[in-house]
């Protein structure tokens, strides 16, 4: 489907009067494209192309500027979250397969890790990787409940963790334990802590999740390791609402730019909130990207949107 002729109104709210340097002056929201049943997971890749998942669509979509959307991968496996590693690879989520994959110089996707524990991991949802290579990921069970986000199955962890794999000595362990249901996750700029969200609230009152949780949790890093990561001890960064963090970025300033069921949401690295750029869908991720790292894209509901802004994410 064709993006429509016309862009969506922007409405800037300004909460906090630090967003205002970092919005570009007269920036308008672009929608890029429609026609995906729940977008997720964008990546930006150094030629300019925007790799994005449409879950229940078992696929991943692709988009360049002046060039028509089309399927990157189908079946996709219901991946979701991706990032790129040091050598340019899309490092990706997949909850069929129920791993991390990658996808290698030929193209060809491989299965990095699967197991932890002599146990299938639940659904990696999203994937950060740190400077020193290693991949952070989170490991709800959204791909064993949703039928229409993978392929089912009994979950065989005894919990939802957040991993920290090494891909050169093939390392995993649990860096963040006891969390309901974690899920965005994001470094600071000089990765001394680590944002992780915990989206419990999509399925509130169920039996198994009494939680009710859209907010963002707040961990100290030393030495690439999680300091007290018991979710309990954590400090509680900031509360999303409307929607939930399904998944966010920061900036170099230490900003994080959050997803949310109405805009994306800016807090500031105290934990104010600072704003939001509305967005007339709910979003489930966004990726900073663009030639100068300035250009915010965010998957929606059915859509991809553009908003340039005036600050460099640190994952561009």
């Amino acid at each position: 489907m064709d993006a429509p002729a016309t862009n969506p109104e922007t409405h800037i709210e300004m909460a906090d009067e630090r967003l205002r340097p970092l919005l570009k002056a007269g920036a308008v929201l672009e929608r890029l494209w429609t026609g995906s049943t729940w977008g997720e997971g964008p990546v930006y890749l150094p030629d300019g192309r925007v790799v994005w998942s449409d879950i229940p669509g078992n696929r991943l979509l692709v988009w360049q500027e002046g060039h028509e959307v089309q399927e990157y991968l189908k079946p996709s496996h219901f991946q979701n979250g991706h990032a790129l590693d040091h050598q340019g690879r899309i490092v990706g989520c997949s909850h069929g397969e129920r791993a991390i994959v990658r996808q290698e110089q030929d193209g060809r996707w491989t299965v990095l890790v699967g197991e932890y524990r002599g146990r299938r991991l639940n659904s990696p949802n999203d994937v950060v990787v740190a400077r020193d290579g290693s991949i952070w990921f989170t490991d709800p069970p959204y791909g064993l409940i949703q039928p229409q986000e993978g392929y089912g199955g009994t979950q065989e962890q005894p919990g939802q963790e957040v991993y920290r794999f090494d891909p050169e000595t093939g390392d995993l362990r649990a860096v963040v334990r006891g969390m309901v249901c974690p899920n965005g996750l994001a470094f600071s700029p000089d990765e001394s802590v680590l944002y992780v969200g915990d989206t419990a609230g999509t399925h509130s009152g169920e039996t198994h999740w009494p939680e009710r949780h859209h907010h963002i949790l707040a961990y100290d890093v030393v030495d690439g390791d999680v300091v007290d990561g018991e979710a309990a001890h954590a400090r509680v960064f900031a509360e999303v609402s409307p929607g939930f963090p399904d998944g966010f970025r920061v900036d170099v300033h230490g900003n994080l730019w959050t997803s949310s069921g109405s805009g994306v949401q800016v807090f500031a690295p105290d934990g104010t909130r600072l704003g939001e750029i509305a967005v007339p869908e709910a979003i489930g991720n966004l990726t900073f990207g663009g030639p100068d790292g300035t250009t915010l894209f965010i998957a929606a509901s059915t859509s991809l949107y553009r908003f340039e802004v005036n600050v460099r994410g640190v994952t561009a």
